[in-house]
């Protein structure tokens, strides 16, 4: 009986081994099987800081100590991905906020931003000179900021070469009949001093000759400078005002060196000021400087605008806004700025492939040629119709990387 009992105690135990083998070792075989499959497939390991670091075995990085991570390939089961082509899962590009947009041709317009100030037409400021040698007697423009007509008397002056030259036109009015050429020859002499026919008139009907002659003044305007008071003594053709007419100003605008091909003589251009809020002006371009500021690499670009109201002043702040097409014949391809990664050397653009069901795309370096502010001039590299990535540039150029593809650093 004793035999019998430890013989069912073998058999339940050969049972239960056995079993338990059947349960247990497939499994386990197959995992380690997983296991030395996964590690066969893994030949490559890379850094995630660091992914030009390649290494045949895991271990640190030799540069920032972290453990390597193995590279994956992006190859699925029933598609074929060349080397250079990056095929992501439909839920990491969803992810990623994967973006594209297909490559059109249209006429490159840049807005162009302008800042500058007002300042007086340079065609329109003159100088109010003496004509004759003397002593300032009387002033009748006594501030700057006033308002002058064209021949109105601004100032009065004794001069003793003047009160000579009209007792010689008296003198000449007594033997006026016999010598006529006498008397127009020192009435002359007397326009050439800016004396107005009206002034000579009145010296020959009074037959005396004034030791104060008034100056008439040549042209209207503000006075923006005074020069002399009363009591001066000033030379033939001594400044005694500086005279602006406001009438017409400029308004002078600095433009970058990169701007300036989108501007050209002609071009109206609006503009608004702080000082004036809610108003707009705006006038042409009438000049562009030929030469550039070498410390701001800037030109001054002149926009005549008419001032009847004289609401323009010199010296207000003037903010400008152009929408400038580039000069040139034809179309071009015109891409955003966001599907560009520039690398100082190279530019380069991610093109989504076509003949692929997942969301694959690939490296193309591109040349680029004027910017437009938020988008690139494209001079080759691509083509009408074909589909770029916008948005998620670089998450896709990163993933590159750290499969060893083809990208923006390598």
């Amino acid at each position: 009986m004793k035999t019998k009992n430890l013989f069912l105690y073998f058999v339940f135990l050969a049972a239960g081994l056995f079993l338990g083998w059947l349960l247990f070792g497939n499994s386990s075989d197959s995992r380690s099987e997983d296991v030395s499959h996964e590690h066969s497939e893994v030949r490559v390991w890379t850094c995630s800081m660091h992914p030009q670091i390649r290494q045949e075995k895991p271990g640190l990085c030799p540069l920032c100590a972290m453990d390597l991570i193995p590279v994956k390939t992006a190859v699925t089961v029933g598609e074929t991905v060349d080397s250079e082509t990056m095929a992501l899962s439909n839920e990491a590009a969803a992810l990623a906020n994967i973006q594209t947009t297909v490559v059109s041709r249209s006429r490159p317009e840049k807005e162009v931003q302008l800042y500058g100030t007002i300042r007086v037409d340079e065609r329109r400021l003159h100088s109010q000179v003496s004509h004759v040698s003397g002593r300032i007697e009387k002033l009748h423009v006594n501030f700057t900021g006033e308002t002058i007509r064209k021949g109105q008397m601004i100032a009065e002056i004794y001069s003793p070469d003047l009160l000579n030259a009209q007792r010689e036109l008296l003198e000449a009015v007594k033997i006026g009949v016999s010598q006529p050429a006498l008397l127009t020859a020192a009435r002359e002499k007397l326009r050439q001093w800016r004396l107005t026919d009206e002034q000579v008139a009145q010296i020959e009907r009074s037959g005396v000759a004034s030791p104060l002659i008034g100056i008439a003044a040549n042209s209207q305007g503000i006075v923006v400078a005074k020069k002399v008071e009363a009591g001066d003594y000033v030379n033939q053709g001594g400044v005694l005002f500086d005279v602006a007419d406001l009438s017409s100003v400029w308004a002078l605008f600095d433009v970058y060196e990169a701007d300036l091909p989108y501007l050209k003589r002609g071009d109206r251009v609006s503009y608004t000021l702080p000082a004036l809020p809610g108003k707009t002006f705006s006038g042409r371009i009438a000049f562009i400087d030929p030469v550039l500021d070498r410390e701001t690499r800037t030109a001054k670009v002149r926009v005549e605008t008419g001032n009847p109201r004289l609401e323009l002043k010199p010296g207000m702040y003037a903010n400008a806004v152009v929408k400038a097409s580039l000069k040139q014949s034809g179309d071009a391809v015109v891409i955003p700025k966001t599907a560009v990664l520039w690398t100082g050397k190279r530019s380069i653009v991610y093109v989504k492939q076509q003949d692929s069901d997942l969301p694959a795309f690939k490296l193309r370096e591109v040349e680029l040629g004027a910017s437009l502010g938020e988008a690139w001039v494209v001079l080759s590299g691509l083509g009408e119709g074909e589909e770029i990535v916008t948005n998620g540039v670089f998450t896709i150029d990163a993933s590159a990387q750290l499969e060893g593809k083809k990208s923006m650093m390598n």
